[in-house]
């Protein structure tokens, strides 16, 4: 070959090789000896721990039904169409506890016409005519104070469900502040703006034994304050029971 062919195949030739060889990715995750992932170095501390978070079911314990099937009432708007199954397990980080058992507990109503505000946190949810605060119609609340700011990851809320009932304005807000003054929502399904405190993205829903489970994706905040403006069958308002799932800060 003579030096003018060799000087148009060189490039190309070189150009192969360069081709073939292998790119590791920079940034590509590794695993550990026991199969976990493992966040890749030089990215944040806030991967890392994202990385090694164990997620697992959180332990719920419900109450027996008080009724069969779950019939939504025609005439109510925004509600939405009930599972007709039991509700998945919710994923929580590893050591996740219900922190609200024993919680002092206050309301919005001066003087409720049944009940006390401890039976909110005391544990107790079976469908009675005797283990519920009742408060007067209105948009009212109930108020849980966890001590001091928790992690929370989730609320769960029963009004009263001895029947098939649809409460409206259910509003839930976490706060550092007692007077919700500075609050994070939750949970709004006042698709109307009822209540004043903003039009919700939420559906309503029909209450069963195993209430109201409200994902809080982690928000911080040492109060719980759950709203309702009544329901489909009265005006007035219930609680039978807060609980409050997440790890104390």
């Amino acid at each position: 070959m003579d030096s003018k062919n060799r000087l148009i195949v060189l490039p190309f030739v070189m150009l192969l090789i360069a081709g073939c060889q292998r790119v590791e990715p920079v940034d590509a995750p590794k695993e550990s000896s026991a199969g976990a992932p493992v966040a890749p170095s030089g990215k944040s501390a806030e991967v890392k721990a994202a990385v090694s978070v164990k997620l697992v079911p959180i332990a719920l314990e419900l109450p027996a039904p008080a009724f069969r099937g779950t019939p939504v009432p025609l005439k109510e708007p925004n509600v939405e169409k009930p599972l007709g199954k039991p509700r998945p397990p919710f994923l929580a980080p590893e050591g996740t506890q219900n922190l609200s058992r024993g919680c002092s507990v206050t309301c919005s109503d001066p003087a409720p016409s049944a009940g006390d505000v401890d039976l909110v946190t005391d544990g107790a949810k079976d469908a009675s005519d005797f283990g519920y605060l009742e408060m007067r119609p209105g948009s009212e609340w109930v108020q849980v104070d966890l001590g001091k700011s928790a992690t929370i990851y989730a609320v769960l809320l029963w009004h009263h469900h001895a029947e098939a009932r649809v409460y409206r304005d259910v509003i839930v807000q976490v706060s550092d502040d007692p007077d919700f003054l500075d609050a994070h929502t939750v949970f709004n399904n006042d698709y109307d703006n009822s209540s004043g405190l903003g039009i919700g993205a939420d559906k309503g829903y029909v209450e069963t034994s195993e209430g109201k489970l409200i994902d809080c994706r982690g928000v911080t905040g040492r109060y719980i304050r759950c709203y309702s403006r009544g329901s489909h069958a009265d005006g007035k308002n219930h609680c039978t029971e807060i609980e409050v799932f997440g790890k104390s800060a």
